[in-house]
């Protein structure tokens, strides 16, 4: 499964140049975005909540996420009218890290406003991450999608890209084939993150 991420293929770009294509192809006639995301931790840049968090300002942290609550809004009634859906498949460790604990807060918002996530413990795809664990995927459409990169801080560094219409398909089938396997955010959220104390960074 996302045997194509594997081998090193695709074009690299570097961060400045995946985000304005990212950009450029996301304002186009697409009707799907769809992304998996591996890793359990990560360095958010441009975040004004992640940088509360990161300072062990969990209450600020959180003020932050829902101050973002009208911008995020209007980006997913866009989409809406647009026709195009946003989903999401979160691969997640137990216990939680601190970082997906904050994400998870980040992301009920986002779910509570029209972004479709699901959650999938990483023990459901055990069988699959033999040879290492599954890539971080976007996918825009049918026209391309990155794998993306991140540097030895773990910020984002820019992302591998694929625009082979073969490989895409087959992308968006195993993805929608996991995404079927995960549980609803709001289920996840209530019973896993809900009741955690405010996390520890070190």
């Amino acid at each position: 499964m996302f045997e194509c991420f594997r081998d090193g293929a695709g074009e690299v770009l570097q961060r400045r140049d995946y985000l304005d294509d990212f950009g450029r192809v996301y304002g186009s006639d697409i009707r799907l975005l769809a992304k998996i995301e591996r890793g359990q931790t990560f360095k958010e840049q441009g975040s004004p909540s992640w940088d509360a968090f990161a300072s062990g300002d969990w209450a600020g942290a959180l003020r932050l996420i829902e101050a973002e609550r009208d911008s995020v809004a209007a980006y997913f009634q866009d989409a809406a009218r647009r026709g195009l859906a946003f989903r999401r498949l979160r691969i997640v460790e137990f216990p939680v890290t601190p970082y997906l604990q904050w994400e998870m807060n980040s992301f009920r918002l986002r779910s509570e406003l029209g972004e479709e996530i699901r959650v999938l413990d990483a023990r459901a795809i055990a069988d699959l991450e033999s040879d290492g664990p599954l890539p971080e995927v976007v996918v825009l459409g049918s026209s391309v999608m990155y794998s993306v990169i991140y540097d030895e801080e773990l910020k984002g560094a820019g992302a591998r890209r694929f625009v082979d219409p073969g490989q895409i398909g087959t992308t968006i089938a195993e993805f929608e084939h996991l995404y079927r396997k995960g549980e609803e955010f709001s289920e996840f959220f209530k019973r896993e993150i809900a009741p955690l104390d405010p996390p520890t960074v070190h």
